[in-house]
């Protein structure tokens, strides 16, 4: 059954809401209610009717206008709201599984779907649904291609990658002489690495393209908690879901491995030297 989480409901279900968020950590009871009291954001749950007080999984939603390039303004702390019938954007910042004897169970496709179709039916003006995500593998796997004798990157991509070794590299000029091969080189991640089986190294990408989403935008500098630096480089990215497009986008992943990305994301990346890569 899929509930709506704001104020009103009872306490024990936030006081799990608060210990279940697996993304962005709720820091206190404030913290819980700037994510689900002001008009402008939505929490959602799924729940059996045989636990009713215990989530399954849950989604947390903003309205924005356009589509959101970093983390911070969301979780921000600024008091301001957008009034939702003036949104055009509904954003998926934070997908959380809270039962992890069911953590093989995929509820979450079915979680957006859903959330997708009430929302449009609350604001029909809403003409964009995506996701805000982490890159949790992209670090690793780009430290992994800065050693490999074999890396799909091109040599002056890893040279000109070396600022990396910097402390505090984001905070500094080097920041912005990385911007070219660390959006390069994730574009590389998302569309050209993949594991032992042909699929995106990306667990995330694994889960929203096969759930029918597009890839949409790379954001540089997106998530900087200390988090966010240490799995991803301060990298997010943004999927797509297109109600017209989402079965086609699942056939083309599921079917053939695609996948699916906006042309500039193509544009970036290194092509594949072979046809899987860990």
């Amino acid at each position: 059954m899929l509930r709506r989480i704001d104020w009103s409901t009872p306490a024990i279900i936030l006081e799990k809401i608060i210990r279940y968020e697996a993304v962005h950590q709720i820091r206190d009871w404030d913290d819980l209610r700037r994510r689900i009291d002001p008009p402008d954001r939505r929490c959602y749950a799924f729940f059996h009717p045989a636990l009713n007080d215990e989530p399954l999984i849950f989604v947390e939603v903003a309205f924005t206008n356009g589509i959101p390039g970093a983390i911070g303004p969301i979780l921000g702390n600024d008091g301001a709201t957008l009034p939702p019938e003036r949104a055009t954007t509904a954003v998926f910042y934070s997908i959380s599984n809270c039962q992890r004897g069911l953590a093989g169970v995929s509820f979450g496709s079915f979680l957006i779907k859903q959330v997708v179709e009430e929302i449009s039916r609350e604001f029909p003006r809403l003409s964009k649904f995506v996701t805000l995500s982490p890159a949790p593998g992209f670090a690793g796997w780009l430290a992994r291609e800065r050693k490999s004798e074999h890396p799909i990157l091109l040599p002056d991509d890893l040279k000109n990658l070396g600022a990396l070794d910097q402390p505090g590299w984001w905070q500094d000029g080097a920041a912005e002489s990385l911007r070219e091969p660390l959006l390069r080189a994730a574009a590389t991640y998302y569309v050209s690495a993949r594991n032992r089986i042909g699929l995106p190294v990306d667990p995330v990408a694994r889960f929203h393209l096969g759930n029918g989403a597009r890839l949409e935008q790379l954001d540089y500098l997106a998530d900087l908690s200390e988090k966010g630096i240490a799995q991803s480089h301060g990298l997010m990215v943004n999927y797509q879901y297109d109600l017209d497009d989402i079965e086609k986008n699942h056939e083309a992943f599921a079917e053939n491995r695609t996948v699916v990305a906006a042309s500039g994301i193509r544009r970036l990346a290194r092509p594949p030297k072979e046809l899987v890569k860990v």
